[in-house]
């Protein structure tokens, strides 16, 4: 089991720097994806910026505003926490 998704935080340039609960802090690279169709949303900055939360555990878009998990974008917890830390792990 992984540390716990504590907070995202959407940035301007189409990546989202996640915070876990061990402290480790990530940033993940959306624009890569934009381009395939689950994705293709995204691609208005608005929705990129203003969608992005915490669902299923983990990083996600809620794309429909009412919390409903079949309704939105997530990326696997996995993916995120194999991602190489940007800053030392807060204590």
């Amino acid at each position: 089991m992984f540390p716990e998704i504590v907070q995202v935080a959407p940035n301007e340039n189409y990546t989202v720097t996640v915070h876990f609960e061990d402290g480790k802090i990530v940033l993940y690279h959306v624009e890569p994806l934009l381009e395939k169709e689950i994705f293709q949303p995204l691609k208005d900055k608005n929705v990129f910026m203003n969608t992005c939360t915490i669902m299923n555990d983990t990083l996600a878009w809620d794309l429909s505003g009412n919390r409903d998990t079949r309704k939105c974008i997530d990326i696997d917890p996995e993916t995120l926490y194999a991602l190489q830390a940007i800053e030392d792990r807060i204590v």
